[in-house]
This record gives C-alpha cells, sequence and structure tokens, in this order.
C-alpha cells in the first residue's frame, strides 16, 4: 500500500502539472472504486481551476476554484499517471487539462478512493477529524507521543500505525523508524522512556523525509506520476530483510503483530 512518503511525491509531482491549471475534461470509466465517485465528480471538475494542492496523512488533495476539493486516497494499487501513452481498463478516472496534459488515476485493485469534500469544512470530514498531529508537522513531538501513550499496554509498533495517534505512518517507515531509534517494536507503548521518545520522533521524521528524497519506495504497483520509480526500498535497515545481518551483528528477526509482519533486530532494539 502506498504510505505517506508514496502520496506526498505524488502530490508533488501532481503539483508540477495542476497547481494553477485549469481542468478542461474530466472523465470516469467505471462507477467508483471502493465506494462510488461522487455524482456530482465531473460536472464539478469540468471547467474547474486548481488552486492548490496538499496532503492529510495518506490522502491527497486537490483544492479547486469551487470551493470544493478532490481528495484520493491511492488504496493498495493505485497511482496518477501524466500523460500515458493510452488510457487502460484500469484508468478509471481520466483528467486533461486546458494546458494539453492528461492525467489518469490507475487502479487494478480498486482498494482506493475519490471524494469531494467542501473545504471550508475539509477538517471536520470525518475520515480526517479524528486523525492526530503530522509526523512531519510541529504537533509530533516527543510530549505528544508521552501523553497519547501513558498507561497503554499495547505493543508500540500497534499504536504507532494508531491514526488517532500519528496520521499518515505505516508498516514500512513504523519498522524502519523504531530500528533508527533503537526500541523493540514488542514494547509495551506505556513502557516507552521519554529517552527513547526523544530518539523515536527524529527518527521516524528523517525516515519519512528520506523516502520522499527518493520518491518512495516501489513495491509493488506504486510509481511516481512521471512513471520513474521510488529507490528507497534499496535503503531499507530491516523492512523485508528476515535472517540478514545488522550492523549490530545481529540477525533481523520477522514475528506478526495485528496480523501484519514486523522486522526489528531483537540485539539493538531494546
Amino acid at each position: 500500500m502506498p504510505e505517506l512518503p508514496e502520496v506526498e511525491t505524488t502530490v508533488r509531482g501532481l503539483a508540477r502539472i495542476l497547481d494553477g491549471e485549469r481542468i478542461a475534461r474530466a472523465a470516469v470509466h467505471r462507477d467508483g472504486l471502493r465506494r462510488p465517485f461522487p455524482a456530482d465528480l465531473v460536472q464539478t471538475l469540468t471547467g474547474a481551476r486548481v488552486t492548490g494542492l496538499g496532503r492529510r496523512a495518506k490522502y491527497g488533495l486537490i483544492h479547486t476554484d469551487r470551493g470544493r476539493s478532490l481528495v484520493f486516497h491511492l488504496g493498495m494499487s493505485g497511482r496518477w499517471r501524466i500523460d500515458p501513452e493510452e488510457i487502460g481498463k484500469h484508468d478509471h478516472l481520466v483528467l486533461e487539462t486546458a494546458g494539453g496534459h492528461v492525467l489518469s488515476l490507475c487502479d487494478p485493485r480498486r482498494f482506493g478512493s475519490i471524494d469531494l469534500v467542501d473545504e471550508v469544512g475539509l477538517d471536520a470530514w470525518p475520515p480526517f477529524a479524528a486523525l492526530g498531529p503530522e509526523p512531519l508537522g510541529p504537533l509530533f513531538t516527543p510530549a505528544h507521543l508521552t501523553k497519547a501513550l501513558a498507561g497503554r499496554n499495547a505493543a508500540i509498533k500497534l499504536l504507532l500505525l494508531d491514526q488517532r495517534i500519528v496520521a499518515g505512518l505505516g508498516n514500512i517507515y513504523v519498522c524502519e523508524g523504531l530500528f533508527r531509534a533503537r526500541i523493540d517494536p514488542r514494547k509495551a507503548a506505556g513502557k516507552v522512556g521519554k529517552a527513547a521518545l526523544g530518539r523515536l520522533v527524529p527518527a521516524l521524521r528523517q525516515v519519512l523525509e528520506e523516502s520522499i528524497e527518493a520518491g518512495g519506495s516501489s513495491l509493488r504497483d506504486y510509481a511516481q506520476p512521471s512513471g520513474q520509480l521510488g529507490y528507497f526500498a534499496k535503503r531499507f535497515d530491516v523492512y523485508g530483510r528476515e535472517g540478514e545481518p545488522c550492523p549490530c551483528g545481529g540477525t533481523v528477526k520477522r514475528i506478526v503483530q495485528g496480523g501484519r509482519s514486523t522486522w526489528f533486530c531483537p540485539k539493538c532494539q531494546k
């Protein structure tokens, strides 16, 4: 599933084409993805000018001068394509700009989503209302984690995936961040000390920023809107590296937590 760096990379790629542009034509090639497309999607987008783009957690935002924002989620296999050679059967939403560019949302597995949300109430939109702070934003601090995790017995790995605690973190970057902070992913969140949380916040920020700089992590279907792959997967310290050596002399181990794989080094993550 595309995670925060992949969505951020996608938004930045789209911004180079869409920001300030007018959408001359919008077309849908099916009724919806994970849920139906908004009934007025084509009407709202056709002729609209894009006033900006952004991201909230794992959602991308395309703001328009109609007072409504297109909110997209890439699901498991979604990606935007800029000026594809042809429109395929998995290109479910197609936008044509007045400047002559074509952008298509390709989602073979159709676990993504498209919504239109009034910009005035964007923060109160139900999927956004309960989200925690952005991990790259100023509100994500060791003090925030200390308060949010106090008394919690669930494993730190699982609570970092709770979008109410911090918005946008996914399995890849939680595994990598915990490794860099030298925290055992199995440890009860409420027992992770202040010093460790002080390491964790910058570690998570660093791994996210490095991945964005590398264009994200291309594991299965993800590619940037330009078609380029993301190369951060080549720099994973533990994710997907079961049985491989850790620089500390230990060996990377894989366990299952909450139905998802966790990779870590039992020797240096305490």
